[in-house]
């Protein structure tokens, strides 16, 4: 039976609870949080470190802990006081949204002088604290609409999820328009129209005004003060300060920001041998620009040379194959700065497929665009085609149609990372595309993987090699051709570049010779060839050599000094190991893991091992270039160590006065805990499935989380109508979610893969289709037990277990990478699955009456509408 909500609950100024503007403002205002959230991501990504942005949103959104706790004490004095600590919540978020920004660009942090600098920890807190402050009254306004909605919760939550996800699309479109330094203008526009909506729908006039002083007041701000204050160290922030520089071109969209220069002062020397110098009679100047995307960078690309220039690309490591081909059909798996795609037409190839899946770089390159010019329009050739989509995608369409497939210098250079490599899905070098790669060969093709080779010792390109010797093994089973021993042909030089080249035939002793010669001539360093087996005398003292480097340096400087530890020596060990079929070994003994990239599993990062990371963490300058897994762990231990703290502050106060006389609060734990935790972990873990056919982790994100929050939202009105049955309902639906979840977890990565060529607006719905079903069943357990909580007296633990689930999710957002980078993607996202099968029984004690029992009077006892 429905029971109206109690008549103080729609009394006095606020008595528009029960209407429309209350579900708008609380709408627009739990988007604004949303947006705020992704607004700093975006600014941290461009003016510092993304991981970082992570760090601080993640730690800041305990806001809504501190709330909670603050709430579940002072419930009686909220209540009270509601219509003035709704009216100073509202009134103080906008402003401090862009205060605390402005502040916090000041500050002058430096990740990459954390470890040397104590300074740097107490900048880092205080960022964290500015960051923190516009959260408490944006939390607060939430909590307190859930504390007086609470008799219509179902609905109150629909507003919220679906104001938030809607939101969440209105930013992700407004990023096509606005550069990062005025994106703050929409979390601020959403506040002040939610605002008005709140102020206005309560005949609160002369708060409205005060309102729309202060949004203007907050307005000039953001635009009279900087907003993006970029580090130093950033890639761009060279480019910017070299004497001649010229900002050539610039775009933004959610793909990020992609800016060109021009410079005389770019040197790009990829691999080029020190031979080109002594034997070219002309050298070619000025010969790049610089792309940075998100201030990361710089990409080179390369301008169209004239035709005595052109012997340059005959001393780059990409040239290799076509010694082996004469007017080639090459296929060019990423556009990137362009370079294999002018060497390719440089060299007489027949026919150029490029690829390339971030439409910003194809727009910058086509047209009229100065970008354009400069590489003398090279996509506009006629022996081009361009795919407008990731080349991982296409290359399983056309199996044994090229007679060159190249992958070079796909990524930066990373010189100018301020503070490590981000923890990123890159499925690009997975095992499962490199398998595409090489089926788009024809016999006789190869496949040329170029790759930085900038570490020393050697961490990420061993885990490249072992992908890549992984996916041979697997192709020699299906073909049934010569052994993965016949099939490579390996060379680098020493901190600039590493050449895999592939054959599906193998290469014949004839055309080992032949790049072996041209090896020598341009002074590389022979990893591999048919053939060839380490020579080495002990490879234990090697890979010990190695460990004891960072683990035991006393003893490497006293047993360690005749071992070669060179990064060649190195190299040709493993490959030896790996082409034998012998990875486990390396796994146990090389102080990295180098387990292949897989799909499950696209991370070129996260190579310290699980049980050295308490010795890593006491020399970080010694693995800088892995802050960002190492962050992630940081990151836990805070959230853990903060949850805890918000957690157990309301039972502290309030023991003997609250929960003593509640049964089932261990119950209502565990129950909103797993809530917390299998939701956020089923969004995270989908964001990064969801990559696989988005390619953009911004748009992958604003996506998912925008079609989860809106379905939830559905899902979340439609439980409504349960409430009653729903000790009958509820079971099916804990089990239907996780099914679900177990399904896309295990399945879903086909149906992606076939989904990533369609048109992008495709791609979009589609993957907004494929949520709808877990997101909407996800809709229901929250609301369910928050409406029966109230019903049954149980106020108190209402509040307390907003809380329980918010922070719980800030958990859950760092363990999915966590769990991801070790054991794949898929088990991250079956800890979802486990979660809602663990709240089934759970649900139980959210069923047990308060101790004011079911009849309780109140703002909550009226039974949800």
């Amino acid at each position: 039976m429905t029971v109206s909500a109690p008549v103080a609950a729609r009394t006095g100024p606020a008595g528009h609870i029960a209407g429309l503007p209350f579900y708008i403002a609380v709408g627009l205002i739990a988007g604004a949080v949303i947006a705020y959230q992704l607004t700093v991501m975006r600014i941290f990504a461009v003016a510092s470190w993304t991981h970082f942005g992570s760090l601080v949103v993640s730690i800041a959104m305990f806001g809504f802990g501190v709330v909670s706790a603050v709430m579940v004490i002072g419930k009686d004095s909220f209540q009270k006081r509601w219509e003035g600590w709704v009216s100073a919540a509202l009134l103080a978020f906008g402003p401090l949204m862009v205060i605390a920004n402005t502040v916090a660009q000041t500050v002058p942090f430096n990740p990459i002088f954390l470890v040397v600098d104590p300074a740097q920890k107490w900048r880092l807190a205080l960022s964290f604290i500015l960051y923190f402050l516009p959260f408490v009254p944006g939390a607060l306004f939430i909590g307190l609409a859930f504390l007086k909605g609470q008799d219509r919760f179902g609905r109150v939550y629909f507003a919220d999820m679906t104001g938030s996800g809607l939101c969440g699309l209105v930013l992700l479109l407004a990023m096509y328009v606005l550069f990062p330094e005025t994106l703050l203008a929409v979390p601020v526009g959403l506040w002040a129209l939610g605002g008005l909506a709140w102020f206005l729908g309560g005949g609160m006039r002369k708060r409205a005004v005060a309102l729309v002083v202060l949004a203007a007041g907050t307005i000039v701000l953001m635009l009279a003060a900087p907003q993006i204050n970029t580090s130093p160290y950033k890639g761009v922030s060279y480019a910017r300060a070299f004497p001649d520089s010229q900002l050539l071109y610039e775009d933004t969209s959610p793909f990020g920001h992609l800016e060109v220069y021009d410079s005389s002062y770019f040197h790009f020397a990829p691999g080029l041998s020190d031979m080109a110098a002594l034997n070219l009679p002309e050298m070619p100047t000025h010969a790049y620009l610089g792309m940075f995307i998100d201030g990361d960078g710089p990409i080179g690309i390369i301008r169209s040379l004239p035709e005595s220039q052109l012997g340059y690309f005959r001393f780059l490591p990409m040239y290799m194959p076509y010694l082996l081909h004469e007017a080639p059909e090459v296929f060019v798996v990423q556009f990137g700065g362009g370079i294999s795609t002018e060497l390719a037409l440089s060299q007489g190839a027949s026919a150029v497929t490029v690829a390339e899946g971030n439409p910003m770089v194809l727009d910058a390159v086509r047209g009229d665009t100065p970008v354009a010019e400069a590489t003398g329009h090279v996509l506009d050739d006629e022996r081009v085609t361009v795919i407008p989509y990731d080349g991982r995608l296409y290359a399983p369409q056309v199996e044994g149609q090229y007679d060159i497939v190249d992958l070079s210098l796909a990524d930066s250079t990373g010189l100018s990372s301020p503070g490590g490599f981000a923890v990123f899905e890159n499925h690009m070098y997975a095992r499962e595309s490199v398998q595409a790669y090489m089926r788009a060969l024809r016999p006789d093709g190869v496949l040329s993987m170029t790759v930085w080779n900038k570490e020393n010792p050697p961490k990420s390109v061993l885990r490249v090699l072992a992908t890549v010797v992984a996916a041979a093994e697997a192709e020699a089973a299906r073909d049934g051709g010569p052994p993965v021993a016949e099939r490579f042909h390996i060379s680098h030089t020493f901190l600039s570049t590493l050449t895999i080249l592939y054959q599906p035939d193998g290469f014949s002793d004839a055309e080992a010779a032949t790049l072996d010669t041209h090896t020598g001539r341009m002074a590389f360093e022979l990893l591999y060839r048919p053939g060839q087996t380490w020579d080495g005398e002990d490879a234990e003292a090697v890979f010990q050599a190695f460990r004891d480097l960072y683990f035991d340096p006393a003893r490497l400087e006293s047993e360690g000094a005749d071992v070669n530890m060179t990064a060649g020596n190195l190299y040709r060990l493993v490959i030896d190991r790996l082409i034998a079929g012998d990875l486990e070994s390396v796994r146990e003994q090389y102080v990295f893991d180098i387990d292949p990239v897989t799909t499950d599993r696209p991370y070129l990062v996260g190579y310290l091992k699980s049980q050295d990371l308490p010795t890593f963490f006491g020399m970080l300058e010694a693995v800088s270039d892995e802050w960002g897994y190492l962050l992630l762990w940081a990151t836990f231990a805070v959230s853990l160590v903060f949850g805890s703290i918000l957690l157990l502050i309301p039972v502290a106060f309030g023991w003997r006065s609250i929960f003593a006389r509640q049964p089932g609060k261990l119950g209502v734990l565990i129950y909103f805990l797993c809530l917390g935790l299998g939701y956020i972990v089923v969004e995270i873990g989908m964001i990064s499935k969801f990559m696989i056919a988005l390619s953009s982790p911004t748009v992958s994100a604003s996506v998912l989380i925008t079609g989860m929050l809106v379905f939830t939202g559905l899902g979340s009105l439609a439980s409504g109508r349960y409430l009653d049955r729903c000790r009958r309902v509820m079971p099916f639906i804990y089990v239907a979610i996780a099914a679900l979840i177990v399904l896309y977890a295990l399945g879903l990565d086909p149906v992606l893969e076939m989904i990533g060529v369609w048109p992008y607006w495709l791609r979009i719905t589609a993957c907004l289709v494929l949520m709808f079903p877990p997101a909407f069943l996800m809709g229901f357990p929250f609301p369910v037990a928050m409406a029966m909580l109230s019903k049954l007296g149980k106020e108190h633990l209402f509040l307390w277990a907003w809380g329980i689930n918010g922070m719980f999710s800030v958990i859950g957002a760092v363990t999915v990478p966590l769990v991801a980078v070790q054991f794949g993607m898929s088990s991250a996202i079956l800890i979802g699955a486990v979660a809602y099968l663990v709240a089934w029984p759970a649900f139980r004690s959210v069923l047990k009456p308060g101790a004011a029992g079911a009849s309780a009077t109140g703002a909550g006892a009226g039974a949800p509408a």
